[in-house]
C-alpha cells in the first residue's frame, strides 16, 4: 500500500531516503520475519479456497479479516491514514479490473462474474513483524491477452527478484521488471507506484520503483546499494493500455487512466550476504483461477 497523488507525493518523500538502516540484524529477526510473511501466505491459500463466483467485495474482506484474526494476526491496513486520505476502511485491498490497487470493500458493490480481475493485497503485523503481498485471481477460464497479462507479472517479479542482490543497487531491478513486462510483453508498468522497505514498519526507505527513471533525481534510492539485512517488499502493477493512472479526490482506489485491465504481484524478500530470500514462498503455488 502506497500513497497516490497528492498523498503519494509526501509518501514518497518519508520513503526515499539515502539513510537506510538494516532491518533484519539477527537470526532471531529472520524467523519473525519469516513467519509473519508466511501468515500472509497463509491467508492467500485460504481465500483461494474461498473464493468462487457470485461473491462480494464486502464478503471477501470479511473473510479475509476473519482469516487474519484465526492466525493470530491484525489486518495492517484496516484504519490506515496516509497524507489527506481518510482512514483505509477494509482489512484488504480489493482491486477489481482496471482499478491497480487501493480497491475498498465497498467501492463495487456488485457480485464477481466471469471474466473479473480481482488482485488482492494483504498485510498482517505478526507479533511486532509486518509481512505484505499481494497476489491477483482470475474468475473464469482465462483469454489469452488476460493470460499474459497475468504471465508478464510473475514472471517480472520472479526474475527481478534475483536482482536484489549485494552488488547491485536497485536499479537492476527496475531494470529487468521493466525490459521483460513493457519490451517483451508490450504492456505497461504502473508509474508513481512501487514497492518498499518493511519488517517493525508497514513502511519504510529504500523505495523502490519498477521502471528507470525519466530524469535525474526522480528516483535517489534507486542507486542505493542492495544491502544485506534489507527486508522489502516488491510489487510490479501492470495495466494493458497505459501506465498512467487516476484517482478520485481523498480517494482510495487507483484505476488505470485508459480503464483497461490491470494485474499486481509482491513478494517479501530479505536481502542476504547469499542473495535473496523470498519470505512469502509458496504464494506462487496458490490457485489463482477461480472456476466456481
Amino acid at each position: 500500500m502506497i500513497p497516490a497523488g497528492e498523498d503519494r507525493q509526501a509518501g514518497l518523500k518519508d520513503l526515499q531516503s539515502p539513510l537506510m538502516q538494516t532491518t533484519v540484524q539477527s537470526k532471531k529477526d529472520h524467523e519473525a520475519a519469516y513467519v509473519a510473511a508466511q501468515k500472509v501466505v497463509e491467508t492467500h491459500h485460504a481465500l483461494a479456497d474461498f473464493l468462487e463466483h457470485g461473491q462480494t467485495l464486502a464478503q471477501i474482506d470479511r473473510f479475509v479479516g476473519e482469516t487474519i484474526k484465526s492466525l493470530g494476526g491484525v489486518s495492517c491496513f484496516y484504519k490506515y491514514r496516509t497524507g489527506r486520505l481518510p482512514p483505509f476502511p477494509s482489512q484488504a485491498c480489493l482491486s477489481v479490473n482496471d482499478c491497480v490497487v487501493h480497491g475498498t470493500a465497498g467501492y463495487l458493490t456488485r457480485e464477481m462474474k466471469d471474466g473479473d480481475v480481482l488482485s488482492i493485497d494483504i498485510g498482517i503485523k505478526y507479533r511486532g513483524w509486518f509481512g505484505d503481498a499481494a497476489w491477483t485471481y482470475v474468475f473464469g477460464e482465462m483469454k489469452p491477452q488476460i493470460k499474459k497479462l497475468t504471465d508478464s507479472g510473475k514472471e517480472s517479479l520472479h526474475v527481478g527478484i534475483k536482482e536484489l542482490r549485494p552488488g547491485n543497487t536497485y536499479m537492476a531491478w527496475a531494470e529487468r521488471v521493466q525490459d521483460i513486462v513493457e519490451n517483451q510483453y508490450g504492456f505497461h508498468l504502473i508509474r508513481g507506484l512501487g514497492g518498499h522497505g518493511l519488517g517493525r514498519k508497514l513502511h519504510s526507505p529504500p523505495w523502490i520503483s519498477n521502471v528507470l527513471p525519466s530524469y535525474r533525481g526522480e528516483w535517489p534510492d534507486g542507486n542505493l546499494p542492495c544491502e544485506p539485512g534489507t527486508l522489502v517488499a516488491v510489487e510490479p502493477m501492470i495495466g494493458i493500455g497505459t501506465g498512467q493512472i487516476e484517482q478520485g479526490h481523498r480517494e482510495w482506489p487507483i484505476f488505470t487512466a485508459d480503464h483497461s485491465m490491470s494485474v499486481h504481484y509482491e513478494h517479501d524478500v530479505l536481502i542476504t550476504d547469499d542473495g535473496p530470500v523470498i519470505l512469502t514462498e509458496g504464494l506462487e503455488q496458490v490457485r489463482d483461477v477461480i472456476t466456481r
